[in-house]
Formats: C-alpha cells, structure tokens, sequence
C-alpha cells in the first residue's frame, strides 16, 4: 500500500464510536473514519491506511 512511508494514527474515543486519523508524515495529507469503539486496533489502521493510500493516489502525491 504505502510501503516505506511513515503514517502517524490517532485515535479518538466519541461516545460508542472512535474516530480515527491517518496523516501521511512527509506530505501531512490526513484522513478520518469512524467505527465502532470495539474495533481492533491493527483493523482500524489497515483501513485508515487504505482510505490514505486512495486520497494520495487520487491527489497524484504518490
């Protein structure tokens, strides 16, 4: 997907949801989804990566 990039997580409870945000660290291009609280983490980030790695190659940033 985005081999070699750094990509920097947040994760922000928001009542039954957590709203997570992918930056892309040499570009600070940023995504955000929200999910259900109990999702796994390694599950939340593989799709915030994904949605990221769409939005950069969208954007002709990769």
């Amino acid at each position: 997907m985005l081999r070699g990039r750094e990509i920097l997580f947040e994760f922000v409870p928001v009542g039954g949801l957590v709203r997570v945000s992918a930056i892309d660290a040499a570009t600070g291009v940023e995504v955000t989804l929200s999910a259900p609280a109990g999702g796994r983490q390694a599950d939340l980030e593989r799709i915030a990566a994904a949605k990221l790695a769409y939005r950069l190659r969208r954007d002709g940033l990769v």
